[in-house]
């Protein structure tokens, strides 16, 4: 009878519950979703070098799980915590995780706001150095600080998590960090978990010469892209001297997936990219006297990858540089920052020049007349202060360190020190730039070059006004590249590639498979396809009344398939190439990565730290409420002296029923 009345009891109870909760779980996921809040953001991850590492991960194998709270509440921690830091603070911060040992030993991870209001302000933040990639300078003045703000601490070693929080993020985390302080006397508190374990700290390789031999590693690297304007004619006897113009697609930030590097160096690039449209409409190339090329070079913020192994490619005359020969560069003309605007117009560009003074002369000369000839009233170009040791952190530092003698200059929107407050953070984004400024340095670098490339006797003023700049293309290129809207979903983009992604990244990332001058398009980083397309497209020579339809490789060798990813590719005569950018140190044998000895013919090679990225699993982030300890004992121990008394209470019930029976 009671085993009865006992189902029916749980049975009216399970369907009362049932119907007073509307929002019952229907599956073990809503159960999770209400339970665990998946935070967006972006990590700082581990990178290593021959020296040791850099960058941030988990201290072990395991996810970190701290209670978090704010830096500003945080003037003592007793316990690991995970300290929620704004843009404001970041400076503090780092300066007490230097000074106070006990505060950093309770750091158990770090939540940095994106901070986007401190733009509006004149103070900045940069994690770079004060003088980047000072060891590869051909220069004795390596203490110059072209980036007085720097701080640094993008390379430094952190055994711990970091995140930027997103600002979709931002509320929810506060909040939760807030009620931690204010409810300090409850038993339970909010936690942030962090998934954020690197393989090369499980593995215990702790540099890049041991992680790569473990494959807990990949290289960082890409592929550069260079195209000729005209098409070179590969089966010529006749050459003309090479005017090279460079341009880097890469940037660093000390959060991997926030390398916008909208000012330095995505505008010089923009830059490039709209002078080559302006060119490609001129009449009479062919005639020119010299041969237009252009390269956009990866992997510049890390040791100069991408324009250290094209002048290594150069040396090996590979298939990657086919019809270009070291010995025939007659100038290299280098487009950096120029995103930023005067304060005195739009338009104050600086010439940072080689010391070869025949050509320095000449260049110097075409800049000038270019200058002058421009439709704009307030564009002034000025030779760089001669105070400074030598020119700026650039691709050219490359080509000197392989022949002092060349000619070289880098436009810049800077004299002593950069105008660019948020060097390799996150904040150089769009809202850094001015788009007329990039507008100007694109008509004022393709009409110089012109000027350059042209037999002086036929040189028109005529000729020079004709050169007329896309504006509508420049602010095109500047919301496919810097922004998440539309992005590289933009129809420009579309019309060439199917992109991987829509939020542009300008990290340079890492080489998956065996460098080669056709790589698999997967391999390829979504704005190098872009970029090799668009040069392609803008550089080539169609042929009329024949059948261009492509969906991979032309039959004709001089000819290149652009847009192939779309499903309408088309053949055109072109001379676009991509090049493996990865460390002239580094060598791919039988499936592996191998470390190169120094080479004396490589002085760079020297003091190469020959960067790789550690492998991960997953990476992720998540908040939620935890009981205190000390509660969760308390609530066993009462749980256990609950069931010892039922124990004695039911023996006692027991016994006390039994005797009634008996008398019964």
């Amino acid at each position: 009878m009671s085993f009865h009345i006992l189902h029916l009891l749980l049975f009216l109870t399970s369907v009362r519950l049932c119907l007073s909760d509307e929002h019952s779980m229907e599956s073990v996921p809503d159960l999770q979703n209400s339970m665990y809040l998946v935070v967006d953001g972006h990590p700082c991850i581990r990178l290593l070098n021959l020296s040791g590492e850099i960058g941030c991960s988990n201290p072990g194998r395991e996810k970190v799980v701290v209670p978090m709270i704010n830096f500003k509440d945080a003037d003592e921690i007793l316990q690991p915590s995970a300290i929620l830091v704004s843009m404001d603070d970041i400076s503090s911060f780092f300066a007490r995780l230097q000074d106070d040992s006990n505060f950093a030993s309770n750091v158990g991870g770090v939540l940095i706001k994106p901070g986007t209001e401190i733009q509006k302000r004149t103070k900045g933040f940069s994690p770079a150095q004060k003088f980047p990639q000072a060891k590869f300078a051909p220069y004795q003045k390596i203490d110059y600080e072209w980036n007085p703000i720097g701080s640094g601490v993008m390379w430094n070693q952190y055994n711990f998590p970091v995140f930027l929080i997103s600002e979709s993020s931002i509320s929810p985390v506060q909040e939760a960090a807030s009620k931690n302080v204010k409810d300090k006397k409850i038993y339970t508190s909010n936690v942030a978990e962090f998934d954020l374990v690197m393989q090369t700290t499980k593995a215990g390789t702790r540099n890049s010469m041991s992680c790569l031999k473990e494959e807990t590693c990949l290289p960082l690297g890409g592929y550069s892209v260079w195209s000729s304007l005209p098409p070179i004619n590969i089966s010529s006897d006749k050459s003309k001297p090479i005017i090279l113009t460079v341009a880097s697609m890469d940037s660093a930030s000390f959060f991997r997936d926030k390398s916008i590097g909208a000012d330095s160096p995505i505008s010089g690039l923009i830059a490039l990219l709209a002078s080559v449209d302006a060119l490609s409409h001129v009449d009479g190339l062919d005639d020119l006297h010299k041969q237009l090329v252009f390269v956009v070079f990866t992997g510049e913020s890390w040791g100069y990858l991408g324009s250290r192994r094209f002048l290594l490619e150069l040396d090996l005359q590979s298939d990657s540089v086919s019809g270009l020969n070291n010995t025939l560069i007659d100038t290299v003309f280098e487009i950096g920052s120029v995103g930023k605007k005067s304060n005195d117009g739009f338009g104050n560009f600086f010439a940072h020049m080689t010391e070869v003074s025949s050509s320095k002369n000449e260049t110097w000369n075409a800049l000038k007349l270019a200058q002058e000839s421009l439709p704009f009233e307030n564009i002034k170009v000025s030779p760089a202060s001669t105070t400074n040791p030598g020119i700026p952190p650039s691709s050219l530092m490359a080509f000197l360190a392989k022949n002092s003698q060349v000619s070289g200059v880098v436009l810049e929107d800077f004299d002593t020190s950069f105008t660019n407050q948020f060097y390799q953070s996150h904040l150089d984004d769009l809202h850094n730039i001015n788009s007329s400024a990039i507008e100007a340095a694109a008509l004022l670098v393709a009409r110089t070059l012109y000027i350059l490339a042209t037999n002086k006797k036929e040189l028109s003023s005529s000729a020079l006004n004709a050169i007329k700049l896309n504006t509508s293309l420049v602010e095109e290129l500047i919301g496919c590249l810097l922004n998440c809207d539309p992005g590289l979903s933009c129809e420009l983009v579309k019309r060439y590639i199917s992109p991987t992604n829509v939020c542009p990244n300008h990290y340079v990332g890492v080489i998956l498979d065996e460098p080669s001058s056709t790589p698999y398009p997967g391999y390829v980083h979504d704005v190098s396809r872009f970029a090799w397309n668009f040069l392609a497209d803008r550089t080539s020579i169609r042929k009329e009344n024949t059948s261009s339809v492509c969906s991979q490789n032309c039959d004709d060798k001089s000819e290149v398939c652009i847009g192939a990813e779309t499903g309408k590719g088309t053949c055109v005569v072109s001379t676009t190439r991509y090049v493996p950018a990865y460390s002239t140190r580094l060598t791919f044998d039988s499936g592996s990565w191998n470390v190169l000895p120094p080479n004396a013919s490589d002085p760079m090679g020297a003091v190469d730290p020959v960067w790789t990225e550690s492998n991960w699993n997953t990476i992720g982030l998540r908040m939620y409420t935890v009981q205190a300890t000390a509660y969760d004992r308390f609530v066993l121990l009462g749980g256990i002296t609950t069931t010892i008394l039922s124990y004695f209470a039911i023996v006692a019930v027991r016994g006390s029923i039994m005797k009634a029976l008996k008398k019964d």
